[in-house]
Formats: structure tokens, sequence, C-alpha cells
């Protein structure tokens, strides 16, 4: 017998970070979160619709709407640190996904009502975003992709791998409150609009300010470490174009349970669950 209880529609709010070139420790980088900046921590908002496919699977379709961001300011390391550029990216993240429960409890309290639960699962799936990097110049946040500042034309719409865990409770069979961390790997290096190197000058002074970053520092900054405040000019390395950037999101939901008929109702009225017997009500899990 299938469950009753197969769609829940839903909306979801937490945080958003960014791993990429901008920003992080000392190094040149580091594996996964441990590179993450805190302080950069931003919203994250969505919508989803979740149909339980078989008892330990369901798929999900959810649309995000969430922002990162980063400031080289914040790092210790010289390079980035005199790099001197900073991003946002309001980003529209469109995901399909596949859940696997590997711990649920259909009767909270063992009250035989079946009525609360809790779920554990981990999920994976396939999803598309749309980004859109600016940069605070003059005053003015800056769309970066039509200036192509690295002279390399790149879409606003990338692929990416969600990949994650979570966990729900079912109140009254009807109510859902669930936790999920939710990390995409991105197939861009650019959400941050840094992967490789300087352009070649292009000669054109406002565009030239708003690629090359450094000199807003002053003379302080040269003073203080000549060599690498010249490392960045034109042609010169402007990031680590080695590792694609990617974005993690933790998120608390909240989604209402649709009723729908068990396959047993949807027979055709002959044989035993003809009219002519009386239907042996069977208490359904969710």
């Amino acid at each position: 017998m299938q469950s009753q209880w197969l769609w829940d529609f839903g909306g979801n709010v937490g945080a958003s970070n960014y791993l990429g070139d901008i920003g992080g420790s000392e190094g040149t980088g580091r594996a996964f979160v441990s590179d993450m900046k805190l302080s950069q921590t931003r919203w994250n908002v969505g919508g989803f619709a979740r149909y339980r496919w078989k008892q330990k699977t369901s798929i999900r379709l959810a649309l995000d709407y969430l922002r990162v961001q980063g400031d080289d300011k914040l790092t210790t390391n010289p390079a980035r640190n005199y790099r001197n550029f900073n991003f946002r990216n309001d980003i529209f993240d469109l995901a399909f996904t596949f859940h696997y429960y590997f711990f649920e409890n259909n009767d909270l309290g063992r009250t035989y009502r079946y009525r609360n639960g809790m779920r554990l699962y981990f999920f994976g799936g396939l999803g598309t975003c749309m980004s859109n990097p600016k940069t605070l110049y003059q005053g003015n946040w800056v769309a970066l992709q039509p200036l192509a500042t690295e002279g390399k034309t790149y879409s606003k719409f990338f692929m990416n791998i969600p990949l994650g865990a979570g966990a729900y409770f079912t109140f009254n069979k009807k109510h859902r409150i669930g936790i999920e961390l939710n990390y995409r790997y991105v197939f861009t290096d650019y959400l941050d609009d840094i992967s490789g190197q300087y352009p070649s000058d292009p000669g054109d002074d406002y565009t030239r300010g708003l690629i090359l970053r450094t000199p807003e520092l002053g003379d302080a900054a040269i003073a203080a470490n000549p060599g690498v405040y010249y490392s960045h000019t034109w042609g010169a390395k402007r990031g680590e174009n080695t590792n694609k950037d990617s974005y993690v999101t933790l998120s608390l939901s909240y989604s209402y349970v649709i009723r729908g008929r068990a396959s047993f109702y949807r027979m055709k009225n002959t044989g035993y669950f003809s009219k002519k017997r009386k239907m042996r009500k069977i208490r359904a899990k969710f």
C-alpha cells in the first residue's frame, strides 16, 4: 500500500555563504568550508514541492533566491588583500534532487496514532543558477559580467550539483518543520568575476579603475609591501583557476502535507473492494 500523504509544499529561509577567490585566510585557499568568512554570511529564501516516490526516497523541485558576497579587505593573505576586490552576487537557483531517508520514526512518543514523526535524509541532484556578480565601485554597484573584466566572456547561467543532508519533523500528519544544509558545486569559476589573470590594459580610465583596484590602497600600501603591490598589474595573476566556485546554504523550512488517496482507493470497484463489501480502514504512515 502507498501512503496517503505523498505531497508537501512549502518554503524555507536561512543563511548563505560562498567559497571562491575573494577573501579567505592566510593561505592561497583551503578545502571546503575552512576558507569561509562567517562575517560575509547573507540570506537565502525559497520554495519547494516534494513528492514521496518510494518508502525510502522522495524527489523535490526547489527554487531559491540567495545572496553571496566577499571582500579582500577581510583576508590576511597579502596577495588577495592587495588585490582589494569586493563583490556580491544575487543568485536564482533551481534544483531537482533525490532524497534518501536513512532514519525515520513515524510514531514519535509511541502513541500508536502515527500523527507525529521524524525523518533524516541525504540528498543529491542537479541544478542550474542565474548569476549576476557586482562590485562596489565609486559608490555604485556595477554589474561585471557584461564587462568581461578578464578579457573572457561567460554566461550568467551555470549548472551546479547540490549535495547535502537534512531532517524534518511532521506534526499532526500535515505540518513539517525542517532544517537542511545544502552545498552547491558550481561549474564556473566566475561567481565572483575572478578566475585567472588581469587582462591587457583597457586604456579607459573608468574601466582600468574598476578592474585593477590595488591603486585605491594608496602610498602607504606601496611602502608596506611594494613587491605585492606591483605584482597586481595588467597581464599578471588575478585569481586561482584550478578550483571552481561553490556556495552553501543552511535553511529552516515549513511545508504543508497534502492528503491523497492511497493505491487501494484507486482500484476499480471489483473483487474484494467492490461496493458490496465494506472497506476496512487502514492507518497510513506518513
